[in-house]
């Protein structure tokens, strides 16, 4: 009997880590796209809620963001019943992920006193396998979860929807909100 429940935890873990492979892809992809679909839809501000408005580090957080969170949430129907600390461990993942890209792009831009394109797509790629690598890793412990934490998963992200969405109009002129090549910040009006 416990040798049948080892079997079929695997089978569990590998439907898990492969779902977690392919949602780490599309992010990727979408992320790729929501870089453009602003300029596209002919600046449309509903677009510019989700998609990137400009080149600050701010508005390139959405693109890690809205495709972790959107996929998260189809994702949750296919892995339901074989994912632990669901809500929580996806909070935590997008976290980790939008957290890395600010650290990291800061970090390397005050050493360097310049930005690569290149080291900032590495740096999208990184925090979007890291975010998803984190959660996939929180999934497969002992389900810890509670009525308090998946609350407190929630709040947060409502907190960061929100905040997207606020800063895209009324944004702060700090430099995690400046463009880097126009030096405006959100949405020219």
């Amino acid at each position: 009997m416990e040798k049948l429940k080892k079997i079929i935890n695997k089978v569990k873990e590998n439907k898990l880590l492969k779902t977690q492979i392919i949602i780490i892809v599309i992010c990727l992809i979408l992320g790729t796209l929501l870089h453009f679909t602003y300029d596209w839809s002919g600046e449309n501000s509903f677009v510019g809620t989700f998609s990137a408005v400009n080149e600050s580090v701010w508005e390139h957080l959405k693109l890690v963001f809205y495709p972790m969170l959107i996929l998260g949430i189809i994702e949750y129907f296919f892995v339901k019943d074989i994912a632990n600390n669901y809500i929580e461990a996806k909070t935590i993942g997008i976290f980790v992920a939008i957290s890395l890209v600010v650290i990291s792009f800061f970090t390397y831009t005050g050493i360097l006193g310049v930005n690569f394109f290149i080291l900032d797509i590495l740096i999208f790629i990184a925090s979007i396998i890291l975010g998803e690598l984190v959660a996939y890793k929180l999934m497969k412990r002992e389900n810890e979860s509670n009525i308090k934490t998946k609350i407190l998963a929630g709040i947060i992200l409502i907190f960061l929807l929100l905040s997207f969405i606020i800063c895209t109009f009324n944004t702060p002129e700090v430099n995690l909100f400046r463009d880097s090549t126009t030096g405006t910040y959100g949405i020219e009006k």
